[in-house]
């Protein structure tokens, strides 16, 4: 029986494509949802720049207002959904401090100020709710947050950024190149005009940096993440990925290493047996490694209206049922102060692709190279250069091997004289 409970009142600010289906769920299942809670879920309004603007979803013109602050001190609970670090910032900090709890998906703020915003929660017994800020629609935050809290994680590894995905999908599946591919993810809407964020590796890192931070119980600021982005990823790396029985993903990365932990964001082989390889299109997966619970995976769309929205519904019935339950909230434990280590300190396995002269006794030497670098050779398959009659093309896999003794090693194959070009270097990892 629902209790008499006075109606809960949720602002949200922002309206574009997560906000509009937000509000419109809100309002479309206020019955079901106040059945969920055990009150009403009200919301009292929606704070946008341009009140007259079109939206994705067709809402009550008396809602809107550009009067953010005072939307934020009338209202129990807010939902932030504007993006970027300002006015966000100010606005949520506005929000904990009048005693409301927020939910938010913005994942370039939580990443470069959510321990400061946690904080701040945790000084005033509010809450801040963050799970459709990683993977869209995939419930992730909550169970590192919550349900793996009594484990010991190792290892989170997972694909994050919808863009990139889709585009690596579409290279190896139809041959197209990275332009092209990109071309085509603006086309449907998967990329912004300006892909950088995406491309560049700027989204999956922040993304990284909150797994990390959840997972390792530590602070992780983003800046700690090493960032590389897959523009660099051609035609020739997929093929020959494909080839050897891997595919090439931008992998977010985030593993204890000795008494510390890395975290990573990278294009990545990983073997076509593994679950993460056929992740496909634009769809996110994040791969668990636990001490006891073992290899757990969450899969699902990772980005999207609807699907963003059903993510921010969920925080929102959360923190209405702590409302009605009262108390202080509970804080987020970031008590283990794990040191984020640079990425040179990560030991894995690394493909490596090189045009050599084809001529006798290069092998030998580049061999002599490795071994003095302490980087010990799996395979070695030699092919034609497209370059012309005197160069080979020489894919090398290696095993386990130090990031400091390969980049190392790099830089000397590069000034041999027997090498005409370092094509590409990539990690290998889900062996």
């Amino acid at each position: 029986m629902q209790s008499a409970y006075r109606p809960i009142r949720v602002a949200l600010l922002g309206a574009g494509s997560v906000g509009a289906q937000v509000a419109r769920l809100l309002l479309e299942n206020s019955e079901e949802l106040a059945k969920r809670v055990g009150a009403e879920l009200e919301l009292s309004g929606i704070a946008v720049r341009d009140t007259k603007a079109k939206r994705s979803a067709d809402l009550p013109a008396k809602l809107f207002t550009d009067d953010a602050e005072s939307l934020i001190l009338s209202s129990d609970i807010v939902i932030e959904l504007i993006g970027g670090i300002e006015p966000a910032r100010s606005w949520i900090t506005l929000a904990l401090n009048s005693g409301a709890d927020v939910i938010t998906a913005n994942k370039a703020l939580i990443a470069a100020h959510g321990p400061e915003l946690l904080e701040l929660a945790e000084q005033l017994g509010a809450q801040l709710y963050y799970e459709a800020a990683v993977g869209g629609a995939i419930p992730i935050i909550r169970p590192l947050r919550e349900s793996l809290a009594g484990d010991r994680i190792n290892r989170v590894m997972g694909i994050v950024n919808g863009t990139t995905n889709y585009i690596l999908d579409q290279m190896e599946s139809t041959g197209a190149d990275f332009q092209d591919a990109l071309s085509e993810a603006q086309e449907l809407g998967y990329a912004e005009a300006d892909p950088t964020a995406d491309v560049e590796g700027f989204d999956a890192a922040s993304k990284a940096a909150i797994l990390a931070s959840l997972a390792f119980h530590s602070e992780v600021a983003v800046e700690k993440v090493h960032r590389e982005g897959i523009t660099s990823v051609n035609a020739l790396q997929i093929e020959t990925a494909r080839q050897a029985g891997y595919t090439v993903k931008l992998l977010a990365i985030c593993e204890r290493v000795g008494d510390g932990l890395v975290a990573r964001v990278h294009p990545t082989l990983i073997p076509l047996s593994h679950p993460l390889a056929a992740v496909r299109g634009a769809y996110n997966a994040v791969f668990v490694e636990a001490e006891s619970a073992g290899r757990l995976m969450f899969y699902g769309a990772g980005a999207g209206g609807p699907e963003t929205a059903s993510a921010v519904l969920g925080d929102l019935v959360s923190a209405a049922k702590r409302h009605l339950a009262g108390g202080p909230g509970i804080s987020d434990s970031t008590h283990a102060n794990l040191e984020a280590l640079p990425v040179q300190r990560v030991n894995t396995r690394f493909q490596i692709t090189l045009e050599v002269d084809d001529q006798p006794g290069v092998l030998a030497s580049i061999a002599k190279e490795f071994a003095s670098h302490g980087v010990s050779v799996e395979t070695v398959a030699q092919s034609a250069s497209s370059d012309g009659n005197n160069a080979a093309l020489l894919t090398i896999m290696t095993h386990m091997a130090n990031e400091g003794d390969l980049e190392e090693l790099v830089a000397k194959l590069e000034k041999n004289a027997s090498v005409l070009r370092v094509n590409s270097v990539i990690r290998v990892e889900g062996i």
